[in-house]
């Protein structure tokens, strides 16, 4: 299996050849939002199985990729990371989830599994830039019991895994109501007029959050006429 290759000498095809395999991308896509242990990654990918996951992390090794790191105190753990080649395929990565936002997003099937933490990598995809020209503000989203966070620098964004040390805003909604948003069924504003959605902290930031992320509108890939 980590054998094939489309035998052309095309950057495409080449690149394919290194990621194209099943669970391979969605492999990094975890890993870039920093560091993750095994059992990290096993409880994130569902029906990835124990040897195929170790299978596919080697190769992501060999290829230089992913390296192996030690994640720092308290915890101290084994964990693997992305090597700068790896972190590059990151705005691949965020092309392919804004793609998927407009034409593959239509409603969860029964056997899907939902994270939270995954919408980190789908807040950087749909962050408007624009929008959050001037703003300096740190907003920590609760999901449950999941958190992440996003740190606005002027039109910058970063965001990442785990609740914020100093939130100027905080952002509290479970997941189903998360879905909701996410599938374009309800809007924060709702939500929070609902009581569906809770918000704390300095009014300003709040005021703006809406404007800062733009989900597309969702197409149909059938043609029409």
């Amino acid at each position: 299996m980590e054998g094939r290759t489309y035998n052309q000498y095309c950057a495409t095809a080449r690149t394919l050849d290194i990621v194209g395999e099943r669970w391979t991308l969605l492999l990094i896509r975890e890993l870039l939002t920093g560091p993750k242990r095994f059992g990290d990654l096993q409880n994130s990918l569902r029906g990835l199985g124990t040897g195929l996951l170790a299978a596919r992390l080697k190769h992501l090794e060999r290829e230089g990729l992913a390296h192996r790191t030690t994640l720092p105190a308290p915890a101290r753990t084994p964990a693997y990371a992305l090597t700068e080649a790896g972190e590059e395929l990151g705005s691949a990565i965020l092309e392919l989830a804004r793609w998927g936002l407009k034409w593959a997003m239509d409603e969860p099937r029964p056997a899907d599994s939902f994270h939270p933490g995954w919408a980190v990598l789908g807040l950087r995809a749909c962050f408007d830039p624009e929008a959050a020209a001037g703003l300096l503000a740190v907003y920590e989203f609760r999901i449950d019991d999941e958190h992440f966070h996003v740190r606005i620098d002027d039109k910058t964004i970063e965001a990442l895994h785990g609740p914020a040390q100093r939130p100027d805003a905080t952002i509290t909604m479970t997941q189903e109501t998360f879905l909701r948003l996410t599938g374009q069924h309800l809007t924060l504003v709702k939500a929070i007029e609902t009581g569906a959605a809770s918000t704390s902290g300095d009014a300003a930031a709040l005021g703006r959050l809406g404007s800062l992320f733009r989900l597309p509108q969702p197409r149909s890939r059938t043609a029409k006429g």
